[in-house]
């Protein structure tokens, strides 16, 4: 039996499968694994999983976890003696960064371009076994274009600014009960700001048929495209395939903007669990 793993900064998704069968799947809560050390990891997955996964555990003798934050061999490391510890008849733990979950996930064994358009944006050029090529996404401020967060900044500013129809602004602040205040305070002065950010976009995407917005949102995904996919060593052959709630409820943006940068998006898909699966199986 082998348990797969998906893990977000949100949530973790684990399958356990039995010769390609899922026999049992468990939600637990989200870790970072570059923000948690060895040992509360291990006591997290003891907490929350072990209760739900009984007398499976037993069964499994190997892991392969992708998660977010993994992204060393140390911080690997850790995540690896963290599941060991709960589940020792696993003879095989392996753990990857979540970019690489995607690009097994939307491409299988075959080469292609792998993103991600969650909260956050990656990308990544795949050649069917490994990840060859990746353009930094930078984060919210720096980068992670088209991501909710940053699609969340653009439109709060443009709100702030009165850059959008009155009417829509107002609506917008009346059905979040937000204001300029409110607003600068999350964004300033609490943590996980990304996560306010992208947690407006809901609205963008019911309001998609207002032209300032849609500008907005396929402005946002043209810079993408052009920021990061265009680095890639001839991205014009391969398909560009996404994961993410982002890419997954403004895919018609997506794929027009993808049209005009001259790129051929392929899969676009909410999460990598079921690919995982396949490919594991």
């Amino acid at each position: 039996m082998i348990l797969i793993a998906d893990c977000g900064s949100t949530k973790i998704d684990w399958c356990a499968l039995d010769n390609g069968k899922l026999e049992k799947q468990v939600f637990t809560m989200g870790m970072n694994a570059v923000m948690l050390t060895e040992e509360e990891m291990r006591e997290r997955i003891g907490a929350e999983l072990m209760p739900e996964l009984g007398s499976l555990a037993g069964h499994i003798t190997a892991v392969f976890f992708y998660g977010a934050g993994c992204i060393s061999e140390e911080v690997c490391s850790n995540v690896a003696l963290a599941i060991k510890a709960n589940i020792p008849s696993a003879e095989t733990v392996e753990v990857y960064t979540d970019l690489l979950a995607a690009a097994r996930a939307l491409c299988g064994h075959e080469p292609g371009i792998a993103c991600i358009m969650g909260t956050g944006s990656n990308s990544c050029l795949y050649d069917g076994q490994a990840i060859v090529q990746n353009v930094s996404p930078l984060g919210y401020v720096l980068g992670d274009e088209g991501s909710g967060a940053v699609l969340g900044k653009l439109f709060l500013g443009d709100v702030l600014k009165k850059q959008l129809p009155a009417e829509i602004c107002a609506r917008f602040l009346d059905e979040y009960d937000l204001d300029l205040l409110t607003i600068i305070r999350r964004v300033y002065k609490e943590p996980l700001a990304n996560r306010f950010l992208a947690s407006v976009t809901p609205f963008l995407s019911k309001n998609i048929d207002v032209p300032e917005i849609h500008a907005l949102v396929y402005n946002a995904f043209r810079a993408f495209f052009r920021r990061n996919i265009h680095q890639y060593t001839q991205y014009q052959a391969h398909q560009v395939n996404f994961i993410g709630s982002i890419a997954y409820y403004f895919a018609d943006v997506l794929r027009e903007a993808a049209e005009a940068e001259g790129c051929h998006v392929g899969n676009i898909v909410k999460s990598p669990m079921k690919g995982l699966i396949t490919f594991h199986s």
